[in-house]
């Protein structure tokens, strides 16, 4: 007789199981790892608890491939879907910096005319005088400020790159901001 939990009903549970359990994993060491350090030891706690869970399932189990199999795929898919949700929530802070020959004008009021903070530092690069521009950004305003710069200085090159932590400074206000200004009104 076919016995459908060990070769249909574990290998399932097996594979949401790590999937959930590596997708979990995946966001405590993104949120470790951009300072959000409060949620990473309660992540831990549940992604390790599932992950007791199916290796004692599969220990029992053991004779069945397709167990291995799905649990060999549901760590790749929590993997990549741990990254999707992550790119999703866009946490972080970011520094952009734009190196460009002339004519920072016009990308200095652009941006500062959305709310970004911007400092502009005269320099000298290998082929002449250049102007640095730095910006720090929430990773969600990233593509505007990106359309910013490719709109005003279509050949600037611009490098990005994570911050752990950023004090004071110069944002955007936020919808949250708003409806606070409303409200105290």
């Amino acid at each position: 007789m076919f016995d459908w939990y060990a070769w249909i009903g574990l290998p399932l549970l097996v594979f949401f199981a790590r999937v959930t359990d590596v997708t979990l994993g995946t966001m405590r060491i993104i949120f470790t790892s951009r300072g959000k350090r409060h949620l990473a030891p309660l992540l831990g706690f549940v992604e390790v608890f599932i992950w007791v869970s199916v290796i004692s399932e599969i220990t029992r189990g053991a004779h069945n491939v397709i167990a291995y199999l799905a649990y060999a795929g549901g760590f790749a898919t929590g993997t990549y879907i741990g990254m999707l949700i992550e790119n999703k929530l866009a946490i972080g802070m970011l520094v952009v910096r734009v190196i460009v020959p002339n004519h920072v004008h016009e990308l200095t009021k652009s941006l500062s005319e959305k709310g970004y903070g911007v400092t502009r530092v005269d320099a000298h690069g290998s082929q002449g005088p250049v102007n640095l521009i730095y910006t720090i950004v929430m990773r969600k305003n990233l593509p505007e400020v990106a359309d910013i710069i490719q709109r005003e200085y279509p050949n600037a090159f611009f490098t990005v790159e994570e911050l752990r932590s950023v004090e004071h400074g110069v944002f955007p206000p936020s919808p949250q901001d708003a409806l606070f200004r409303r409200k105290a009104k």
